[in-house]
């Protein structure tokens, strides 16, 4: 598929955008000390995962299209590895440490081996066992599986050591990052922007994706990593030169 599409980039423009917004308030409240109650409420919680999610599922719909898969990752991924190596040296008391570029970058490289046998899969069913599966490992990190946040199914406390355990989701009870994205239970939220491509491809839904023109939001959806790299630099300048 060489086609591009606009509503994929303008929805990832979108959501730059949106998450541009949450990092500068970010910025205000834990790097210039602002004091804002409704930043720590379920609301600002629900803002940070709808940034995430979006990009998340995007990501796995768009997989499909393109050529260059691996090149693509290997951007991606060595992208986080940047952001990593800049904040450990420069906010070690604030590091990203498997942010969200890595796993995206990781799902990409998955991705690639498991393509055939994802083709197997029925589109609907690989949708829905997706979401299902995302949805059952979403606690993973806290140490349980089970739907919700009551009591679930505890997983083997020795699992959750080390630093590949916590790539994987078993979170070491010594990591910390502010920005941590493990491969469980993310990927299957991958999958299934994935499977949500081929059931669209299916049903010949996929001239939906023909709307939603914007050349603004489009070339920042075109322009997602680079502007991913730069906008947190730019955004404490802005900010610093304002509230310093």
């Amino acid at each position: 598929m060489n086609q591009r599409y606009p509503a994929p980039d303008t929805i990832r423009g979108i959501t730059l955008i949106s998450m541009f917004l949450y990092h500068a308030v970010w910025d205000l409240v834990y790097l210039f000390g602002f004091d804002w109650p409704w930043y720590s409420s379920v609301w600002a919680r629900v803002w940070q995962q709808s940034i995430c999610w979006t990009f998340l599922f995007l990501s796995g719909f768009c997989q499909p299209f393109g050529k260059r898969k691996l090149r693509r990752a290997a951007q991606v991924f060595g992208g986080g590895m940047i952001v990593t190596a800049v904040t450990v040296w420069f906010l070690p008391s604030d590091p990203v440490i498997f942010g969200v570029l890595t796993l995206l970058g990781s799902c990409m490289f998955l991705w690639i081996p498991l393509e055939k046998a994802l083709r197997r899969i029925p589109k609907e069913m690989g949708l829905c066992a997706s979401l299902l599966l995302f949805a059952l490992f979403y606690h993973v990190n806290d140490g349980f599986l089970g739907f919700g946040g009551g009591p679930g199914y505890p997983l083997p406390r020795h699992l959750y050591h080390g630093l590949w355990m916590t790539w994987i989701g078993f979170t070491d009870p010594g990591f910390y990052s502010v920005d941590y994205f493990s491969l469980l239970p993310w990927i299957f939220l991958f999958l299934a922007g994935y499977f949500c491509n081929k059931t669209m491809q299916k049903h010949g839904a996929m001239r939906l994706l023909e709307y939603g023109k914007n050349p603004v939001t489009e070339w920042i959806g075109r322009h997602s990593l680079l502007l991913y790299l730069l906008h947190q630099p730019v955004l404490y300048g802005v900010l610093w030169v304002f509230f310093h």
